[in-house]
Order: C-alpha cells, then sequence, then structure tokens
C-alpha cells in the first residue's frame, strides 16, 4: 500500500473540528447541542453584502485578478487609512480567507527549517500552516494567572536563533481575547528591528474590543517596521461572512508583495461572487458595528460571569474577539469535551466546547483547559452554561 506522507502524518487535527462526528452522533440522537466550539458568528450578514451578490449581473464568471479585484483593492485601501492605518492598493492582495494569507506570508518569508516565535495559546490553524510549510514553531508561554498578557522580551530573546524568520501575534487574541497594548505592540517592534524578523499580526479581530479605556494598536501604525510588518484580515468576523472566505495580506515592504503574488498567481484568483460581496460590504453603516459590539459585549459578561460562577472554573476576562480560555475541573479536557457530545445530555441538551491543548504547541500544556466562543445568543450561552455546570458535576461524580 502506497505511504503517507510524513508532513500528511505530523498534521495536527484541529481542535475545533475534531469533535464534529460525535457531534454529529449526538444530533441523531435527538440531543440538541450548543455550539461553544468554533467561531461561527449568528450575526446577521450585512444586507448590502448579500443584494451586492444577488444583483450582480454576471454572464461569465471569470477569474480576476490574481491581487483580487483592483475596485475591491483601492476600496480597502481607503477604509483602512479611515482608521489611520498608512495602506495603499499595491499594498494589499486578496487570498482565499485569512488562511490563505498566512500561507502565503509564511510561504515568503521563511523556508523548511525555519522558525517562527508564537505566544501560546494560539489559533490552532497556526500550527497546521506551519507543518505544511515546514516551518517549526517555537512556542513562548502566556497564562491564564497573568490574563495571557505578552510575556517579557527576555523570554523571546531566549529563543531567537539564526533559524528564527518571525514573531506572529493574533491581536485581539483567538483563543485568549487578549488585546495588546501600545507599549507591547512597541516592545515586539523593537526586537524584530533589533534582529532583523518579520513581525506577522493576524488583526481579524480588530473591530471586536468591548472596553472603553482600551483600544486596538496595528503593527501597520509602527514607524521604522514598515519592511518588517505584515498584517492579516479576513471579512468572516467582522461582517459574519465565514463562508466568503474572503482575506488579505497587506505589507509595504515591496519584495514581501512581489513574492507572496507568485503564491497568489499558482493558485490563480481568489473567489469571485465572494469579492463582489465583500467589497459591497465595506459600505456597511458603523450602526451595524455599533450593535454588533454591544451584543458581544453583553455576551461576554454574561459567560465571564457564568463561568467564575462555576466552582473549580478559572477563567481570564477577554479584551477582544469572542473567545475565552477557562480553566475546568477536570484532568483532560479532551476527555471530557468528547464525554460532552458522546455520553453526556442534561434534559436533552449538551454543549461542544474545544479542548485546548491544541492551541498550544508545548506538549502537556492546557490539558484542563477549554476555547469557548460566545457566538450564541444570550439565552442559549446562559442554557449552555448551566449544562457545563451540571455536566461537571456529573463527571466528576462519576
Amino acid at each position: 500500500m502506497p505511504k503517507i506522507s510524513n508532513k500528511g502524518q505530523q498534521m495536527p487535527e484541529s481542535p475545533i473540528r475534531k469533535l464534529v462526528p460525535y457531534a454529529e452522533i449526538a444530533k441523531k440522537k435527538g440531543v440538541k447541542v450548543y455550539h461553544l466550539n468554533i467561531g461561527q458568528p449568528d450575526i446577521k450578514t450585512p444586507e448590502v453584502a448579500l443584494q451586492a451578490v444577488k444583483n450582480a449581473a454576471i454572464e461569465v464568471l471569470e477569474y480576476s485578478h490574481s491581487a483580487g479585484f483592483e475596485s475591491y483593492r483601492t476600496k480597502l485601501a481607503a477604509s483602512y487609512r479611515s482608521y489611520g492605518l498608512p495602506v495603499e492598493t499595491q499594498d494589499i492582495i486578496i487570498t482565499t480567507g485569512g488562511s490563505e494569507a498566512l500561507l502565503f506570508a509564511i510561504g515568503s518569508t521563511m523556508d523548511a527549517g525555519d522558525e517562527i516565535i508564537i505566544p501560546e495559546p494560539f489559533y490552532a490553524n497556526y500550527n497546521g500552516f506551519a507543518t505544511a510549510s515546514g516551518v517549526k514553531v517555537v512556542p513562548v508561554i502566556s497564562t491564564l494567572e497573568e490574563g495571557f498578557a505578552l510575556p517579557p522580551i527576555a523570554a523571546f530573546e531566549q529563543l531567537i536563533t539564526p533559524k528564527t524568520k518571525a514573531i506572529l501575534i493574533c491581536n485581539p487574541g483567538n483563543p485568549t481575547g487578549y488585546l495588546y497594548s501600545q507599549e507591547e505592540i512597541q516592545q515586539l517592534a523593537a526586537i524584530v528591528k533589533k534582529h532583523d524578523l518579520f513581525l506577522i499580526a493576524d488583526e481579524v479581530y480588530r473591530e471586536f474590543i468591548y472596553d472603553a479605556d482600551v483600544q486596538h494598536h496595528s503593527v501597520l501604525n509602527v514607524p521604522g517596521i514598515e519592511e518588517n510588518a505584515i498584517m492579516i484580515d479576513s471579512v468572516s468576523k467582522r461582517y459574519s461572512m465565514c463562508g466568503a472566505r474572503i482575506g488579505c495580506l497587506v505589507s509595504k515592504n515591496k519584495d514581501v508583495m512581489a513574492t507572496a503574488m507568485k503564491f497568489a498567481q499558482a493558485r490563480l484568483s481568489p473567489p469571485t461572487y465572494a469579492q463582489i460581496a465583500s467589497e459591497a460590504a465595506l459600505d456597511t453603516p458603523q450602526s451595524y458595528f455599533e450593535d454588533v459590539i454591544a451584543e458581544y459585549k453583553g455576551r461576554r459578561d454574561l459567560l465571564v460571569e457564568g463561568l467564575q460562577n462555576i466552582p473549580g472554573v478559572k477563567v481570564a476576562v477577554p479584551k477582544g474577539a469572542f473567545y475565552c480560555i477557562a480553566q475546568l475541573p477536570v484532568t483532560n479536557a479532551d476527555e471530557f469535551a468528547q464525554w460532552l457530545l458522546e455520553s453526556y445530555d442534561f434534559h436533552g441538551e449538551t454543549v461542544m466546547v474545544a479542548p485546548a491543548a491544541g492551541f498550544y504547541s508545548t506538549p502537556g500544556v492546557g490539558l484542563n483547559e477549554v476555547r469557548i466562543a460566545y457566538v450564541l445568543k444570550k439565552e442559549d450561552l446562559q442554557r449552555a452554561i448551566a449544562i457545563l455546570e451540571a455536566a461537571l458535576k456529573t463527571y466528576n461524580a462519576r
């Protein structure tokens, strides 16, 4: 029998999706499953985006430019500038989701065997993207006790080797909801400048910030690292358009953009209808975002308070995005998450969570943690919290 590649065998399973078969079996049994495992918003997609697709008078569904529609990139650049980011049309390549933008960034800046430093826990697919590119993830651990704040810069410098090519952050963070301060971004800027590294920032949750005393600080706004900074963005969460699969790679570094364009040409072009929807979505009124932020803030507050009231559960308060890491009174969150779907229901209902060990690359870390996405309406979140509390009592009393 032909042998599967070593790379394929090393590809990690998604902690977000690997338990889906158990959820499907539970649903076939008639159990209602509350999905806290995946960042799929239930917020309505802006009508302007949906209407643009419905009204598109297309007779031939053609390729677009490999960098995406020029009209979309120009309009997107203007949108960034309205938020104070110094972006021009030529600084943008439209990608098939933020995932492809990350793959282009890694492929354009790293070779097989190179290293990338990432504060963990981090978005689980970073592990997969690195594995697919033959790149080694070097983690620097942030902790729940410290609110997942940026580790000391000394911890980064100890990890830098001749193989180190970049530092990657998610800001605000998935899965932690942590928002980097201006001082922390400046510290990262100083270290990449000092060691001639790239600073890749996944900023897809930029608008999702919930407290008046904090704000988002983009790597594109730091003077002096124009050649180092690469931003990843996406329409998935901002406009509740996960299925569109449209993202972008943004950088002032002309060599990075020229190299990324070769990867873009190799995959031909991003999807046409989704670009039409995404370009139209830029006309979404500000009131839409104000309503969405208010809704998510209410959900965050409800979830954090509910989790803090469950005996033995610890949670860091997220400042942005719509996730949190919760430490549970169990020894193995993977087993508990599977048990929730396979063997438990509370009056015909259960919850699905994402075991957090998959958001780390350090073995043995996060074994009793889960990531929870607060993307359900408040009534469902309230119900899910009650089910989780009852489930933990039952699980630990076995």
